[in-house]
Formats: C-alpha cells, sequence, structure tokens
C-alpha cells in the first residue's frame, strides 16, 4: 500500500490561534463536508506565510463561520491571518483523483482544483 492525498483546503486564512486549547485545529463544518474531512481525522497543516509544518487532527467548527482555528502548541507555529493548506492522506494501491477546494480570503468555498490535472488556482 502507498500514502496519497484524499484531500485538501488550499489557501486559508487562520481566523483564530489559541495557545489555551488543548490541541488540533478546528474547521468550518462546511468546508471538512466539501473537502471529504472527518472529525477527529489526521491533517498535515503547511503554513505558506512562514512555511512551519504540523500535524494534527480536525476538531468540527461552526458550520459556515469559516473558522480555521489553530489551537494549542501549534498556535506557537501559525499565527492567525497566515494563509494555510490543510491536506489529508489515504492509503491505496493506486492514485485516485483527490477532493481539493479552494476559498476565498474570507475561508469561504470558491471552486474544486485538479491535482492531477495541475489546475493552478487563479484570481
Amino acid at each position: 500500500m502507498r500514502q496519497f492525498l484524499h484531500s485538501k483546503i488550499h489557501q486559508a486564512r487562520v481566523t483564530e490561534a489559541n495557545l489555551e486549547y488543548v490541541g488540533s485545529i478546528t474547521i468550518d463544518e462546511n468546508l471538512m463536508e466539501l473537502a471529504d474531512i472527518s472529525e477527529y481525522e489526521k491533517v498535515l497543516i503547511v503554513d505558506n506565510t512562514n512555511g512551519a509544518r504540523l500535524e494534527t487532527y480536525v476538531i468540527k467548527g461552526e458550520r459556515d463561520s469559516g473558522i480555521i482555528g489553530i489551537n494549542g502548541a501549534a498556535a506557537h507555529l501559525v499565527s492567525a491571518g497566515d494563509e494555510v493548506i490543510i491536506i489529508t492522506f489515504h492509503y491505496a494501491e493506486r492514485a485516485v483523483e483527490p477532493t481539493c477546494i479552494l476559498v476565498n480570503e474570507r475561508n469561504q468555498f470558491v471552486r474544486y482544483l485538479s491535482e492531477i490535472a495541475g489546475t493552478i488556482p487563479s484570481f
């Protein structure tokens, strides 16, 4: 078995960073559904603003709130206002088309992206 990209939320903006929370990333429930991300699923977070990378798990945020909240120790690495990519992976024999979404600066769904076709977002 190989590990492949399963889903991605591209160009999300961190809305809050909370050092006092126990851990995880809070994601708007609507974005979770659009990107096929489950609560408590492990994610890789790539901070496009400062280059940091970290792994944590997802907790469900209020639907249509646009929340992308970095919680716990990760808030030392990722700050409110940073642009991030949130990525999940799965194990399979071969690659399948991942579910990748692009969001705007308010973390609202813009469109689906095609990773296999190499679609690059443009505004």
